[in-house]
C-alpha cells in the first residue's frame, strides 16, 4: 500500500492506496481541488464541510452531464445503425429487382 499526499483547498489529506494508483489518485486529488477553488470562489466563507460537500456535487454535476453526453451519443449511435440497417435493405431490393431484371432478359 502507498500513501498519497493531496492538497485540496490549501489543506493537506495522505490518503492510502494500492501501489501503482497513485498518479490516478494524484489526478483525482487535483480535480477535487479544482472543485473546491471553483465551489470557495463562488461562494466565499464556506466552512470545510461544506467547501468539500459543494465540491462532490459540482463534480456530481459534470459526471451527470458526462452521463447524459454519452447516452445522447449512443442514442444516435443507434438511430444511424437503424437508418444504416434500412438504406442497406433499400440497396438490396434494387439490386434484386436490377438482377431480375436481368435474368428475365437472359431467359428470352
Amino acid at each position: 500500500m502507498a500513501d498519497v499526499r493531496l492538497m485540496v483547498a490549501g489543506r493537506e489529506y495522505i490518503v492510502t492506496c494500492k501501489d501503482g494508483e497513485e498518479p490516478r489518485l494524484q489526478t483525482l486529488g487535483s480535480m477535487v481541488d479544482e472543485m473546491a477553488r471553483e465551489a470557495g470562489g463562488a461562494s466565499g466563507g464556506l466552512n470545510e464541510s461544506r467547501l468539500l460537500l459543494f465540491s462532490a456535487l459540482l463534480l456530481a454535476d459534470k459526471l451527470q452531464d458526462s452521463r447524459n453526453v454519452g447516452s445522447n451519443m449512443a442514442a444516435h449511435a443507434d438511430s444511424n445503425d437503424s437508418n444504416s440497417y434500412d438504406q442497406a435493405l433499400a440497396t438490396l431490393d434494387k439490386l434484386a429487382d436490377r438482377l431480375e431484371a436481368l435474368a428475365d432478359r437472359l431467359e428470352v
